[in-house]
């Protein structure tokens, strides 16, 4: 048995966050470049030099720069949501939404002619949702140490992933799908598929008798609905925040955790352009929610975002991914090229401080690694091929003995006075919830079995949310005397 498999067996809860829509360079392309891009373990790490260029409609290079904390408005970078999606991925990588055919390595070079065509539609659609002033170039905007100093202290602190991909060129669901079950079903846009009927890393757990939860942070959890093979599992597998906490501090962790951010302009999600300092706080509060309870020298937690999110990044994504299964692919995808780089950060008081920490594979880490890694040390069988062909990532764990020192002790966690641009309807995860709400099975008058259900319009996310949290408190109250009646 090497050292690397010994240590993983120490390992008795895996605890996942899993952010929105930034890129590797984006948040932490700055990291080590005062170093020369060496760790202080001597680890080479991917970063940037701050000469990396795109070019603007006009041909004329734009360079990356930092994202000074003493901007206006350093927290809502890049002042825009840019480009999505499958075709928008294509036109960063290749300068056109069709991916060449064959396929050639990406230049990622269209950057910021793509943000600057999602800003001409963003601002006649959405304007309230742009910051005043947004200009194409801003799409080269990176993020510093100094502007977030949680994030930057954690990596350095533990072990940061410089070449982990998203498991998909695209958008939200299907790499949400691909950290569950390790497919999306062939399906690349968001729009295409709400709900995924795949078998799940959740349900094998339960197979092999380990214990997983989910968490959501101020409403039920969005993977309940978007899993189908778990949304009838029983409510103590669900939660939010609070319950999270609660059970770190009690050491009653599941050996499997999935935490989300609080969904919405107002949120923590770090999606853009909502505030990434309140991302900056939920990060530290997961911290120091397992530093030092009766778990911590058990658990690993991962640290990672599920796409991109259109935010530059100057590294190719790999094309020898493995197709997970034997799906359609939507668009014409074969699933044979990862998504962009995004920050992925490994702790644990097994870890080193200064590591940066890649697989001596050639197949890169990607979101199935997770899973990978969970199937390694609970003896579980693969869900698809992409995740039987995954790295999986316990040989970061080097250290016999753990480590009682604290990374993180004295940073501040910065916060931020400007106003997020924010639109009245809810977000798409806002709506996903509610949506997923509508459709629990809970009898009501007229109603039959419960699916004629319609849910109201709603003015705001908020009314949506506080809708899905009801819904789902109603439909805990069912199935509670539903259960009650048969005993």
């Amino acid at each position: 048995m090497s050292a690397s498999k010994s240590l993983l067996q120490n390992i008795n809860h895996v605890v996942v966050v899993m952010l929105e829509n930034r890129s590797f360079d984006h948040m932490l392309g700055f990291l080590y470049q005062s170093a020369g891009n060496v760790s202080p373990l001597g680890h080479p790490f991917e970063g940037l030099t701050g000469k990396e260029t795109n070019l603007d409609a006009t041909g004329k290079p734009v360079q990356v720069f930092p994202i000074q904390p003493s901007g206006p408005h350093p927290y809502l970078w890049p002042g825009a949501n840019p480009g999505e999606g499958y075709l928008n991925t294509n036109s960063q990588l290749f300068g056109k939404t069709q991916a060449p055919s064959p396929i050639t390595p990406a230049t990622n070079s269209g950057f910021v002619t793509n943000f600057a065509y999602t800003l001409s539609w963003e601002s006649k659609e959405d304007p309230q949702g742009v910051v005043a002033g947004t200009q194409p170039p801003a799409i080269m905007g990176i993020y510093t140490p100094q502007t977030l100093p949680i994030l930057s202290k954690l990596a350095t602190g533990y072990a940061v992933c410089d070449q982990w991909f998203a498991s998909v060129p695209t958008e939200t669901f299907p790499n949400r799908a691909f950290v569950a079950m390790a497919t999306s079903q062939g399906y690349v846009q968001d729009k295409s598929c709400k709900t995924y009927t795949a078998p799940s890393i959740f349900t094998a757990l339960g197979k092999k008798n380990a214990t997983w939860s989910a968490y959501g942070y101020d409403a039920p959890p969005l993977i309940r609905g978007s899993v189908a093979d778990i949304a009838q599992a029983p409510e103590s597998h669900f939660g939010g925040f609070a319950d999270f906490q609660k059970a770190a501090k009690n050491g009653t962790l599941a050996n499997y955790v999935f935490l989300e951010p609080q969904w919405g302009s107002k949120g923590n999600s770090q999606h853009p352009n909502y505030d990434v300092s309140k991302g900056e706080q939920f990060l530290h509060d997961i911290y120091y929610s397992l530093l030092g309870t009766p778990g911590w020298n058990q658990t690993l937690l991962i640290i990672t975002y599920d796409e991109h999110g259109g935010c530059y990044d100057h590294v190719p994504p790999p094309e020898n991914a493995v197709p997970p299964d034997n799906s359609a692919g939507e668009l014409n995808f074969d699933f044979k090229r990862f998504g962009l780089r995004v920050p992925t950060l490994l702790i644990s008081p097994l870890i080193q401080a200064g590591t940066v920490f890649r697989t001596t594979s050639s197949t890169p880490f990607d979101h199935t690694s997770i899973l990978a890694t969970v199937e390694a040390r609970f003896g579980l069988p693969s869900l698809t091929k992409r995740d039987a062909a995954a790295p999986n990532v316990g040989a970061v764990l080097t250290l016999q003995k753990a480590r009682t020192d604290d990374p993180l002790s004295g940073v501040k966690v910065p916060s931020s006075a400007a106003a997020v641009p924010a639109t009245t309807t809810p977000d798409k995860f806002q709506a996903a919830l509610a949506a997923n709400a509508e459709s629990l099975p809970i009898g009501e008058p007229g109603g039959g079995n419960g699916h004629h259900h319609v849910a109201p319009a709603f003015a705001s996310g908020d009314e949506a949310l506080e809708y899905a949290r009801q819904r789902y408190q109603q439909y805990a109250k069912v199935r509670k005397g539903l259960k009650k009646h048969a005993a």
